[in-house]
């Protein structure tokens, strides 16, 4: 079976140590919501944008486990993509870690066929992890935030709790295919404030302020001309 070997940093048992985990499947959890008010203002704001309503809710896409990359800048066909974060669950020996990432997607292909838009933009993920159990006792009070570089004036574009979203086990238990060693998913994100919209840098990161800990990554977005 394919797949795309990243390097982290793994923060676990009291240690931190550099492993290289080998991403066999690369999964996107949507409209994960907890809140069902602030999941129906996501999906209005898609609506605005064209998107369809999901057929259910959460729904899982796949995409190529090749999109996922700790890469500091990627490159999009077009203007009309965006990122949005989200916290991330991948397994690997047996174990699960926790990370943040960027669903970065391509707005306009999203309008008819968000399977297909999910595997147009690469996803930028942090090169940092923490091991899941040693933050699902205070789950609800980590935060996920993220900032968006447009026209050089860097704006604050997402922030809030990710209590937002279904816990992480919901949101795997709901996977029918199973959850296993490779495995890499991305499990929800917040409304955009202002928004909905491109920009040429995209910054994010995930807070544990139990633990007094941050991830963050960012990363520049180079357009690609459409010809013809």
């Amino acid at each position: 079976m394919p797949g795309t070997a990243l390097s982290f940093t793994i923060h676990a048992d009291g240690r931190s140590y550099e492993d290289t985990f080998l991403i066999r499947a690369g999964v996107i959890a949507g409209w994960t919501g907890r809140d069902k008010v602030a999941l129906e203002k996501h999906i209005v704001e898609l609506e605005e944008l064209g998107v369809p309503r999901p057929a259910s809710t959460p729904i899982y896409y796949r995409v190529a486990a090749a999109r996922f990359t700790t890469a500091d800048a990627i490159e999009c066909t077009g203007p009309d993509s965006s990122g949005e974060v989200e916290f991330m669950i991948l397994q690997s020996g047996g174990r699960r870690f926790l990370g943040v990432g960027s669903d970065h997607t391509d707005r306009k292909v999203e309008t008819y066929g968000i399977t297909v838009s999910k595997q147009m933009c690469d996803k930028p993920v942090a090169a940092e992890l923490w091991a899941l159990d040693e933050v699902l006792a205070h789950w609800d009070r980590l935060l996920i935030r993220s900032h968006a570089v447009i026209g050089g004036a860097k704006v604050l574009y997402q922030e809030g709790s990710v209590a937002a979203m279904l816990p992480p086990e919901e949101i795997i238990a709901g996977y029918a295919a199973g959850f296993s060693d490779g495995t890499a998913m991305f499990c929800g994100t917040l409304a955009a404030q202002g928004g909905i919209r491109p920009a040429e840098r995209f910054e994010f990161e995930l807070e544990d302020p139990v633990l007094g800990r941050v991830i963050r990554h960012g990363y520049d977005v180079a357009v690609l001309p459409i010809a013809g």
